[in-house]
C-alpha cells in the first residue's frame, strides 16, 4: 500500500483553498490511500499524470477536481513513500512542478527542494553585476567550507553573487531550504563552526549513513522538520481537519542568534514591531536558559492573563511536554507575582482596587482639599511621579525630577499637592486596600530585603510595564549575567506607562537588538497598519530616545484590507455578518476570525447578530482554549498579543478612537495630552495588526482621524 507524506509546502496552500477544494483533497487523499502502488498508476480517477519536461523526472499531478490539481513526488527506486508538495490550478501546476528539483543535502541528509529553472536564469546575469561589485556578502568563505556545510555546485556558484543581505533574502524562494539557512546563518555573522552545530547537526540524523542516502523514503524521514509521514486512514482524517502549525517555533538566524546565544552579561532588550517573533524568540531564550543550568529557575512574566495563559501553552509545546523542565518556569502576570509575593513574604493578602474606584478616591480628595487640580491631574502625577520614583516623603517629592509632565509645580505648589497624596493613601489603608501598582512597590521592597527568586528573568509584552512594576523584576533576579531578557514593542504600547530602565538598575547598553520582519501579517496589511502611526515620534523601551519602524516589512503578499463606512450602526453588522460567513465559506475557520470593537456595547451587537446569523461566537475574555470553536470576539485592548487569519474591527469613529474620556485636555497638561493621543494610535495600530490574511475596518458615521485612508 503507499504511504502518503505532505511537505510544509502542500499545507501552506491546502490552509488557504476554499471549502470545497479542501473537501476535494480530502477525497482523493483518502482514495489514494487505499489503492495498491500498481493500482495508483493504473487508476482513471486519480490521474496520476507525468510532467512533461519536468526538471524531476519524479514529477506526477493528481485530479482534485476540473480546475485543481495536486502535486506529488512520486518514488522510482521501488518504495512506496509518495510526497504530496502542493494544490495548484490546473493550468499553473504543470508550470510550477516542472521548473522543481528535489535533492538531498549532501550534510544535512533532508530532503529539499529549489526552483532549478529559475536559478539558471538568473545566474549568468548577477554574475556580471558580481563582477562589478566593490564586495561580495560571503566572499570570505572558501567553497571547500561552504561544500562542508550542504552548499551544493548550483547554489554555490549562485551565492557567488550575491551582495548583501537583501539580496540573499530575496534568492530565498528559489534556493533548497537548508542551504538557504546555511547561508542566512553566514549571513548574520555565525562561524562555520557555529552554523555547523546550530543547522547541520541539528537537522542531520544521529544515524546518518556516511553517503547521502538516495531512496526517497529515507530522505523524507530524515526531513521530519518539513515533512509529515501519514501512517494510517485516522490519521490522515485528523491532521486534513486541523489548521496546520498554529504555533511557529521555526527561527530566522538573526532571531536565533539572540535566543541562543550562549551568555549575556547583564539585562538584553529585544524590540521589534508586531509579527516579528518577539515572543517566540522570548520562550525560545527560556528554554536555551533551561538547559544550560539544569536546577535554575526561570519567571517567564507578560502583561495579561491571557498572555500569560498562552506564554504557557506554547512554552509547553516548544519543550515537548518535559513536565522537568516546565517545573522550573513560572509563567505569570507581573501583578499577580507582585500579589503572590505580598502575600508569601508581607503574611497578608492584598486587596487590590480598579481603576473605578481609585478615580472616586481622588474625586474625594480633591474635594475635601478644596484642590485647583483634577482628580484626573491627581491620579496622574501619583502614578507618573509618586509611584513611579519610589517617592515616600514630601522631601523626596520636593527633589524629584518630573519628567513627561507638562504642567510645571514650584515648590509651593507641591506642598500643597502632597497632602493629597497622603490622604489617598491613608484612605486606601482604612478601606485595607491597595492600588494593584501599590501591591507591586510594596512587593519590591519586600524582595529586595529577601533574597532573590529566581536565576533568570524572562519579560514579554514589556512596553506596557509601569516602574513599579518593573521594581519587582528587577529584585526577583539578582543583578548578573542573564537576569534579565526584555521584549517588547513601543509602537503597541496602549497603557500609560514611561520608563527609564537605567534608573531602576537596569542597564540594556551594548545588548540591544531590534526584529525587522514581520511573519503574521501580509504587506499590504502592515503597510496600510503602520500609516496609523505615522510621522508621530514613538519613545523607546527604556526612555532613552525614539524607536523607529523603519525597513520593518513583511515577507508575504495578499488581499488590500477592505477600509470602508457605513450610514449607521446597524448597517456596520449586518455588513459585518456577511462578511464573516464569507469568510468562513472561504475555509476560514470561525476559531481563525477576530472582531474588536473599542467598547463592549457595540461588541455586543455584534456577538448577538453573528449568533442570529448561525455564526459560532466566543469571547476572548472567557480564556477558552484553542480547540474551542466560535468567531473571537474581544475589545480592542483584550487583542493584544493575539493573531487570526482574518480580523474585523469595527466601530473606529472620530468619538471612540480617540475617545475624549482617555485624553488629558491640554489646559491641563500638554505633554500629557500628546501622550494620551498616542496611545489611542497604539491601540487601533495593535488591534489592525492582528490580521494574518484579511483585515477589515469599518465606522458609522464620522471616521476616525487616525485612519491612513477613510474610504
Amino acid at each position: 500500500m503507499p504511504q502518503l507524506a505532505f511537505a510544509n509546502s502542500f499545507w501552506e496552500s491546502y490552509d488557504v483553498l476554499d471549502k470545497p477544494v479542501k473537501a476535494g483533497v480530502r477525497k482523493a487523499m483518502a482514495k489514494f490511500q487505499k489503492l495498491t502502488v500498481a493500482e495508483l498508476h493504473a487508476d482513471k480517477g486519480l490521474h496520476l499524470e507525468s510532467v512533461d519536461k519536468a526538471r524531476d523526472p519524479r514529477m506526477r499531478t493528481i485530479r482534485i477536481n476540473d480546475f485543481w490539481r495536486g502535486v506529488v513526488l512520486a518514488p522510482d527506486d521501488g518504495s512506496d513513500v509518495f510526497l504530496l508538495i502542493n494544490v495548484v490550478p490546473h493550468d499553473d501546476a504543470y508550470t510550477w512542478a516542472a521548473k522543481r528539483l528535489y535533492t538531498v543535502n549532501t550534510a544535512t541528509r533532508a530532503l529539499e527542494v529549489r526552483n532549478v529553472v529559475a536559478i539558471e536564469q538568473l545566474t549568468p546575469a548577477l554574475e556580471k553585476a558580481a563582477a562589478a561589485a566593490p564586495a561580495l556578502l560571503l566572499a570570505k568563505y572558501s567553497d571547500t567550507v561552504l561544500k562542508e556545510l550542504g552548499i551544493d555546485d548550483q547554489v554555490l556558484r549562485a551565492v557567488r553573487t550575491v551582495v548583501d543581505k537583501p539580496q540573499l533574502e530575496a534568492f530565498g524562494t528559489l534556493l533548497p531550504e537548508d542551504q538557504f539557512e546555511v547561508l542566512q546563518y553566514l549571513a548574520e555573522g555565525f562561524s562555520p563552526e557555529e552554523v555547523y552545530r546550530d543547522v547541520v547537526a541539528e537537522r542531520r540524523p544521529a544515524d546518518a549513513t556516511p553517503e547521502p542516502v538516495q531512496d526517497l523514503a529515507s530522505a523524507i524521514t530524515n526531513t521530519a522538520s518539513r515533512i509529515t509521514l501519514v501512517t494510517g486512514p485516522d490519521e490522515l482524517t485528523d491532521i486534513l481537519d486541523k489548521p496546520f502549525a498554529a504555533w511557529r517555533v521555526f527561527l530566522h538566524p538573526s532571531q536565533r542568534r539572540v535566543a541562543y546565544r550562549v551568555s549575556y552579561g547583564g539585562p538584553v532588550q529585544v524590540t521589534g514591531g508586531p509579527g516579528t517573533g518577539k515572543t517566540v524568540v522570548a520562550l525560545h531564550r527560556v528554554k536555551h536558559l533551561l538547559s544550560r543550568s539544569p536546577a535554575g529557575r526561570v519567571l517567564l512574566t507578560t502583561y495579561t492573563n491571557a498572555l500569560a495563559a498562552a506564554l504557557r501553552e506554547n512554552l509547553a509545546l516548544l519543550l515537548d511536554g518535559d513536565e522537568e523542565q516546565l517545573a522550573r518556569v513560572d509563567v505569570t502576570t507581573v501583578n499577580a507575582y507582585a500579589h503572590r509575593t505580598v502575600t508569601e513574604l508581607g503574611g497578608r493578602a492584598p486587596s487590590p482596587i480598579g481603576d473605578r474606584e481609585e478615580r472616586q478616591i481622588w474625586q474625594q480628595v480633591r474635594k475635601r482639599l478644596d484642590l485647583p487640580w483634577t482628580e484626573q491631574f491627581l491620579a496622574q502625577e501619583y502614578r507618573h511621579v509618586v509611584l513611579a520614583h519610589d517617592l515616600r516623603t514630601l522631601d523626596d517629592y520636593l527633589a524629584a525630577a518630573r519628567p513627561g509632565r507638562g504642567t510645571p509645580l514650584s515648590a509651593t505648589r507641591r506642598k500643597l499637592l502632597w497632602p493629597a497624596v497622603e490622604m489617598f493613601t491613608t484612605k486606601l489603608r482604612a478601606r485595607g486596600s491597595l492600588t494593584h501598582l501599590q501591591v507591586c512597590a510594596e512587593a519590591a521592597r519586600l524582595l529586595v530585603a529577601a533574597k532573590a527568586q529566581y536565576d533568570h528573568v524572562v519579560v514579554d509584552e514589556a512596553q506596557d510595564l509601569h516602574p513599579a512594576q518593573w521594581r519587582v523584576l528587577r529584585a526577583a533576579v539578582a543583578p548578573g549575567p542573564d537576569d534579565l531578557f526584555i521584549t517588547g514593542d513601543p509602537h503597541q504600547r496602549i497603557y500609560d506607562s514611561r520608563v527609564s530602565l537605567g534608573s531602576l538598575g537596569i542597564s540594556v547598553k551594548g545588548r540591544t537588538s531590534r526584529l525587522r520582519i514581520n511573519y503574521r501579517s501580509t504587506e499590504e496589511i502592515l503597510a496600510w497598519s503602520t500609516g496609523i502611526l505615522g510621522p508621530v515620534p514613538v519613545e523607546d523601551l527604556g526612555g532613552e530616545g525614539n524607536d523607529s519602524l523603519a525597513g520593518y516589512r513583511s515577507l508575504l503578499h495578499g488581499r488590500k484590507p477592505h477600509i470602508g463606512g457605513y450610514g449607521s450602526e446597524q448597517a456596520e453588522v449586518a455588513a459585518l455578518v456577511e462578511r464573516v460567513q464569507d469568510w468562513i465559506a472561504q475555509g476560514i475557520r470561525p476559531a481563525e476570525i477576530g472582531v474588536c470593537t473599542r467598547f463592549n456595547v457595540l461588541l455586543d451587537r455584534c456577538h448577538d447578530k453573528l449568533v442570529g446569523a448561525g455564526v459560532p461566537v466566543v469571547r476572548v475574555k472567557d480564556n477558552l482554549g484553542p480547540d474551542t470553536d466560535g468567531v473571537r470576539l474581544a475589545t480592542m485592548h483584550a487583542m493584544k498579543g493575539l493573531e487570526f487569519r482574518a480580523g474585523a474591527v469595527l466601530g473606529v469613529t472620530a468619538t471612540v478612537v480617540p475617545f475624549a474620556r482617555e485624553i488629558t485636555p491640554v489646559e491641563v497638561d500638554g505633554l500629557q495630552h500628546e501622550t494620551d493621543l498616542l496611545r489611542e494610535r497604539c491601540l487601533l495600530f495593535v488591534a489592525c495588526t492582528r490580521a494574518r490574511e484579511a483585515l477589515a475596518v469599518s465606522w458609522s458615521g464620522t471616521a476616525s482621524g487616525f485612519l491612513p485612508v477613510h474610504g
